[in-house]
């Protein structure tokens, strides 16, 4: 059995995935068979796994990190939100079933089956597996039935690194509290932990360590720095659009409305490295920027419902507006499906609403049906002559008079649409910023130098960043029990 090691957070949005990430990127750069691993995720930022089948978006990045292919094995139970206490469960990268909150603590038990084969899949053949844990060991009324932190950990026997982050406050607190309230099955687990996103200098925290030493026993492995380079890495979940700042004005602005159920989101990432774009999110109680050149409808977990909120808040208004002053509008997967004339959903799938009308932007009309598309794809750009590549995740067939001008070939065949005039277009490709070539020639539309950037290089360029800062802060001797 390959060595494993499993990071678990004093609470969510620690920084566990870009640490896992950048302990899988030094362990390949060492020459180890590294595998990363999630036991359970929620996000609705998903990823077509190389093996076909859904797994978290972070879980993707980590393979990439790992230089090893994806697997649905890496993350066997995604859960997809799609209601205020409900979630779609996807096992071992299909749809297994959809349940809300108590019911799915119910599920839980009877997924730990298949989250253990999935590990013993992960761990065959490598050297290393380093597995994520999710939210925090110390929610302990969650105990019962875990799959995630150390329900897991106990039952496959994996040591863990507990994760505190020093940005938000109170690190102290949260790892000697999460010390004081995990039974001792529980705490024996924990092999020592990390401070991360620590500014300014680090000798201050020394008396810090001595302090958590005191109360719980456990060694420090290191006091992680801030890392610039997490912000070029794309982000796994939506919490982390609350915290971008605006940036300065730029050539061209665009502004991506800011979805309840919004779905890989990180789809805009490679605009968001632009110069030239300022790339605006615009939440719940703002208006869309009246001098955006372009409004980008992001993907959906939950078209109907979204797009009933999208008017909720007169975004519809705005969006028509911004569309007589000769604005351009792009729709991707759900987006797109919300520009059409209505979108009909016979079934029941997405809720109780059976037929709603769209924004009336595309001459389409969508029906929601059960059978999930989901695949990696090759496709070229009708609009731009260029290569994209990308991958699918949706429900629903789309059909109307402005599919006759498709937005791409993807696979081979005709896929979105564009109005006549050509400023309005919809695809179901994800992933089309990301080809270079097409986004270049996207900014050259809009009158911008368009010069062509590798984002997949800069990927890459960051976890190696990454992967560099962890050698450097973290305890030499317990990375070489690791990695050796």
């Amino acid at each position: 059995m390959a060595r494993a090691i499993m990071l678990q957070g004093t609470g969510s949005d620690v920084g566990k995935t870009v640490l896992v990430a950048g302990l899988c990127r030094l362990a390949a750069n060492r020459g180890l068979t590294v595998r990363p691993f999630k036991p359970q995720n929620m996000s609705n930022n998903a990823a077509v796994a190389d093996d076909g089948g859904e797994i978290g978006r972070a879980q993707w990045l980590q393979s990439l990190a790992a230089r090893t292919p994806s697997s649905v094995h890496m993350n066997p139970v995604l859960l997809k939100p799609q209601s205020e206490n409900g979630s779609q469960i996807i096992v071992q990268g299909k749809v297994f079933g959809q349940a809300k909150g108590r019911d799915y603590q119910r599920l839980k038990p009877e997924l730990l089956g298949a989250v253990l084969e999935s590990f013993e899949k992960v761990a065959a053949g490598a050297d290393l597996v380093i597995v994520e844990g999710a939210g925090s060991p110390a929610e302990i009324n969650l105990r019962a039935g875990d799959i995630a932190n150390m329900g897991f950990a106990t039952r496959a026997g994996v040591p863990v690194v507990l994760v505190g982050d020093i940005d938000r406050g109170g690190v102290i607190a949260s790892l000697v509290g999460t010390h004081a309230i995990l039974d001792d099955s529980d705490r024996a687990m924990i092999a020592g932990y990390i401070i991360n996103k620590f500014r300014g200098d680090v000798s201050l925290f020394d008396d810090g360590i001595r302090a958590i030493e005191g109360f719980t026993g456990w060694p420090c492995f290191g006091v992680v720095p801030w890392l610039p380079g997490a912000a070029r890495l794309p982000a796994e979940d939506s919490v982390v659009l609350e915290r971008l700042a605006r940036g300065r004005a730029r050539a061209l602005k665009i502004a991506v409305p800011v979805l309840p159920r919004i779905a890989n989101f990180d789809d805009l990432d490679p605009l968001r490295t632009e110069p030239d774009v300022e790339l605006v999110f615009v939440r719940s109680g703002e208006r869309i920027p009246a001098d955006a050149s372009l409004v980008v409808l992001p993907g959906s977990k939950s078209t109907i419902s979204d797009l009933a909120d999208f008017r909720v808040q007169g975004w519809d208004r705005d969006l028509q507006a911004h569309v007589r002053r000769g604005g351009r509008v792009i729709g991707i997967c759900g987006g797109y499906q919300m520009l059409g004339r209505t979108v009909h959903d016979p079934l029941g799938i997405e809720g109780g609403t059976l037929e709603t009308p769209g924004l009336g932007l595309l001459d389409i009309e969508t029906e929601m049906a059960p059978e999930k598309t989901v695949r990696n794809s090759q496709a070229h750009s009708t609009e731009y002559d260029a290569p994209l590549a990308g991958y699918q995740i949706h429900l629903g067939i789309t059909r109307g008079p402005d599919c006759d001008r498709p937005s791409a070939i993807i696979d081979g065949a005709p896929d979105g649409a564009l109005s006549a005039d050509g400023r309005i277009m919809g695809t179901y490709l994800h992933g089309l910023f990301s080809s270079d070539a097409y986004r270049a020639r996207l900014l050259q539309s809009f009158g911008l130098s368009g010069e062509r950037r590798n984002y997949r290089e800069s990927v890459e360029q960051a976890l190696d960043e990454i992967a560099g800062e962890l050698e450097r802060h973290l305890d030499p001797r317990w990375l070489a029990g690791l990695l050796g």
